[in-house]
């Protein structure tokens, strides 16, 4: 029996869709500052991601990260992590756009603001360079998903990080948007002084596992919600 040539395309377009969306590899961007950069959360959070079964994901960044972190050596060393770096100033300069431009995200989980509050900048300067951050993320790729970090102590001014935190909360849900989804992870709730560093501001090795902990079931959600949201079909002629 002939096989009518329209339904013969039309069996080749959909075997080629289930291809295009089996092998998309979706793009993580972790942003952040020296909280992202030198730490080992990134490294815990990736080996729990592999070991749950996750595949076709990819973190991004221009930095790299040190070959092994807390003993764990296979994982994904991209991230876009400065140490030293305020929201404020990341957001005046546009430093995130040529980031997000060379990287191309489709997901950006982002923990930012220590620096600001630590440098005497407000929750509420710091508040508005997220709106300038997301405003950029948007521009970038409009179905964006953007994870927030209400973020870890800074035990000395932590009347602001608690500040910080509230109207983070706040923001997220006047931002929030079906296409572009915004998903708060509270990092701060349970986080201890025996959680840092002898410096208090980055975290030690229990920290990181609390980080990671935190991190790791709404970023499995997103990624899954994108990755069963793929079609990208493929038609050839």
């Amino acid at each position: 029996m002939l096989i009518p040539k329209a339904l013969t395309r039309l069996s080749v377009a959909f075997c080629l869709l289930r291809v295009a969306t089996s092998q998309t590899v979706l793009k993580i961007m972790p942003l952040g500052d020296s909280i992202t950069d030198i730490t080992c959360w990134r490294a815990m959070l990736w080996q729990q991601l592999q070991n749950a079964g996750v595949k076709n994901i990819d973190f991004v960044g221009s930095m790299v990260s040190a070959a092994t972190c807390d003993g764990i050596s296979n994982y994904d060393r991209n991230h876009e992590g400065h140490s030293g770096y305020l929201a404020v100033d990341i957001a005046n300069k546009n430093q995130l756009v040529g980031w997000l431009n060379s990287a191309k995200p489709d997901i950006v989980m982002f923990h930012l603001g220590t620096n600001d509050i630590g440098r005497s900048k407000t929750p509420a300067e710091t508040i508005a360079a997220f709106t300038t951050l997301l405003d950029q993320m948007r521009a970038s790729k409009s179905s964006i998903k953007v994870i927030v970090a209400q973020i870890i102590p800074l035990p000395w001014v932590d009347s602001g990080i608690r500040s910080l935190n509230s109207a983070i909360a706040s923001w997220a849900t006047l931002k929030n948007t079906t296409s572009s989804p915004i998903y708060v992870v509270d990092q701060y709730t349970g986080f201890t002084t025996s959680d840092l560093q002898s410096d208090q501001i980055h975290p030690n090795e229990s920290g990181d596992k609390k980080i990671t902990a935190r991190w790791y079931p709404t970023l499995l959600k997103v990624i899954q919600n994108s990755q069963a949201g793929k079609r990208e079909a493929v038609f050839s002629a």
